[in-house]
């Protein structure tokens, strides 16, 4: 694997979010979609896939009180921009939530399930008394594939591709032995945006623990470790640091994270359970950053062939990665750093996706805590064995069957899912 392939993977797929990327993805359709019309909106309509349904039904929107997808679409339209991509709702105002609000309860915006195969679908369409425009994001949260205005063709394109990654982006196949070895060669100052995730990642995670968010996880954990009802270890540090970053997020935080595959969450769970542990360990500044670096690539290697979207929680993928990289932090070997995966895999393999939500900071704090579980078995040279599940001998194999699990087996799972969130 040439150096500047994986460069290129990591500036590709570490990108700064403010807010949860489905309803800012729908936002964003309908920015783009409002920016090739004149006049006042008099009808505006969004399709999504279950799985962005999912994702934005519940979830907080930063600094504004209204959620859902008639919202997200509502406040993208009236104010969204759309040149900043996954960074359009920063610093809005109660003045343009109160405009989205006016659209709403004027019965103008309407939102429905599409009629798509794709995992990760929206289409956007606005009608002003002048005009009208029509808008397509599909398979990757900022890649918009279709643009209509009055009924002609403005452009058709994107990255038609069911998979993050793609050979367009000159981009190829991993392995956990090229990734590691990799970390261990590459110049420390050509991981600055890495740096960077640490340092806004963190910054989110500490807000978590201070403030009041959501179902304050990470608090908890903190506040049960000073009673001395829990101990102060590195699985408990882990837990507690990236709940509290998933507690902030989730609620609507206005601050940004570093998102990995396209999801803040993933890139909390990736970051900062490894920070959590680096820290503890009082390790140097350049190890944490090689560790985290590790941590990012594992989980968008597995996460390319997952997919952005499925039945199963993403974050399982980022305690992939965080396992991967808390076994290189107490200084294992690439054998022990390959069974820590095969070891995450054959615990949290199973755990569902049921939305973005506050009750996703659980999931994060279980997963970090999977991951430390996983890494300390694998330093003791335990690992799950082939006879047992889905487990193959070859880690490689093993992802390959945990993502036919989240893609093919999964389907009739994803659909009763969404079905149960919708009937309540």
């Amino acid at each position: 694997m040439e150096k500047d392939k994986i460069l290129a993977l990591i500036e590709k797929e570490l990108v700064i979010v403010f807010g949860c990327t489905e309803p800012v993805a729908i936002a964003l359709a309908a920015a783009t979609a409002k920016s090739y019309v004149r006049g006042e909106i008099e009808e505006l309509i969004v399709k999504a896939s279950g799985n962005i349904i999912k994702n934005a039904k519940s979830v907080g929107i930063p600094g504004m009180s209204g959620k859902g997808l008639e919202f997200s679409a509502a406040i993208g339209a009236v104010a969204g921009n759309p040149k900043r991509k996954l960074e359009l709702l920063d610093g809005l105002t109660k003045s343009d939530e109160n405009r989205a609000f006016d659209l709403i309860e004027a019965g103008i915006v309407l939102a429905s399930q599409a009629d798509t195969a794709k995992l990760l679908y929206i289409e956007v369409i606005i009608r002003t008394n002048t005009q009208s425009s029509r808008v397509i994001i599909s398979d990757n949260h900022t890649n918009i594939t279709l643009i209509e205005v009055d009924g002609k063709l403005i452009m058709h394109g994107g990255c038609e591709n069911s998979s993050n990654l793609s050979a367009e982006n000159n981009l190829v196949d991993l392995t956990i032995d090229e990734i590691y070895e990799w970390i261990l060669q590459v110049d420390i100052n050509k991981l600055l945006l890495v740096k960077k995730s640490v340092e806004l990642n963190k910054a989110i995670g500490m807000e978590g623990l201070s403030g009041n968010y959501g179902l304050n996880v990470g608090r908890t954990i903190k506040e049960n470790v000073e009673k001395g009802i829990l101990s102060n270890d590195i699985g408990t540090a882990a837990m507690s640091l990236a709940a509290a970053g998933s507690d902030a997020r989730m609620a609507g935080s206005t601050l940004p994270v570093i998102a990995n595959t396209g999801s803040g969450n993933q890139g909390i769970a990736v970051t900062l359970p490894v920070v959590a542990v680096a820290e503890k360990l009082q390790v140097s500044e350049e190890k944490m950053i090689r560790a985290v670096a590790l941590s990012h690539l594992v989980t968008i290697h597995i996460k390319s062939k997952f997919g952005r979207l499925s039945a199963l929680c993403g974050v399982t993928t980022a305690g992939m990665g965080a396992s991967a990289a808390i076994v290189y932090l107490l200084d294992g070997t690439l054998q022990q750093v390959k069974a820590a995966v095969q070891n995450t895999i054959g615990n949290v393999s199973g755990m569902i996706c049921d939305g973005a939500k506050a009750g996703c900071a659980m999931k994060v704090s279980t997963c970090s805590n999977v991951a430390v579980q996983s890494a300390l078995l694998a330093l003791s040279d335990q690992e799950i064995q082939s006879t047992d599940g889905f487990i193959h001998n070859d880690v490689e194999k093993t992802i390959e069957a945990f993502c036919t699990l989240g893609n093919e087996g999964t389907r009739q799972t994803d659909e009763w899912i969404l079905k149960l969130m919708m009937e309540k």
